[in-house]
């Protein structure tokens, strides 16, 4: 069952001192009393940081950037709220989009050029205004200057398996 058990499809006061930025589509909201929400950040996919713990060691090129780029944003916010969609993703986490002083912050890192739009292949999560206006936002920013994400979590993937059987084969000598 990937219904979102907190309140969905209506803006969520957050006090931005309890947002930490993992990444630039992915934030952790310390609610208090041992309840972290995980939101995966809707409508947008952000180049990737090294996860070790994956299998992989590299950055994808504009991933640092792509979170500094959040890091700022909510070190600078005022105001933030959440709207969550009524489901979560697949490992369990919030599927949400975050406003920032007002603006959709998804809106503002597809503009910077840090984010390619996921809404094409998703939907629009039960929040058609959000996404359209990040649909906007990718229409009028052009193309992105990295490898889509999700083709570079392919490759690494890929990487890793080969890694895998080479040093299997190496065991086996």
């Amino acid at each position: 069952d990937r219904t979102q058990s907190r309140p969905s499809l209506e803006r969520v006061p957050v006090d931005p001192a309890l947002v930490d930025v993992g990444d630039g589509d992915t934030v952790t909201i310390r609610w208090g009393d041992g309840d972290p929400e995980r939101v995966r950040i809707l409508g947008i996919d952000t180049p990737e940081t090294a996860h070790p713990s994956m299998g992989w060691f590299d950055d994808q090129p504009y991933g640092r950037q792509a979170t500094a780029f959040a890091e700022g944003v909510f070190a600078m916010a005022e105001t933030v709220e959440l709207v969550r969609a009524a489901e979560t993703d697949g490992y369990g986490r919030t599927l949400g989009y975050l406003f920032v002083n007002g603006r959709n912050y998804s809106v503002l890192v597809v503009a910077a050029r840090y984010a390619v739009e996921t809404v094409s292949h998703y939907g629009d999560n039960g929040l058609p205004d959000e996404a359209e206006a990040v649909l906007a936002a990718s229409r009028e920013s052009g193309p992105v200057p990295f490898e889509p994400p999700h083709e570079f979590r392919r490759r690494m993937r890929e990487l890793k398996d080969w890694r895998e059987q080479r040093a299997s084969e190496k065991r086996a000598e």
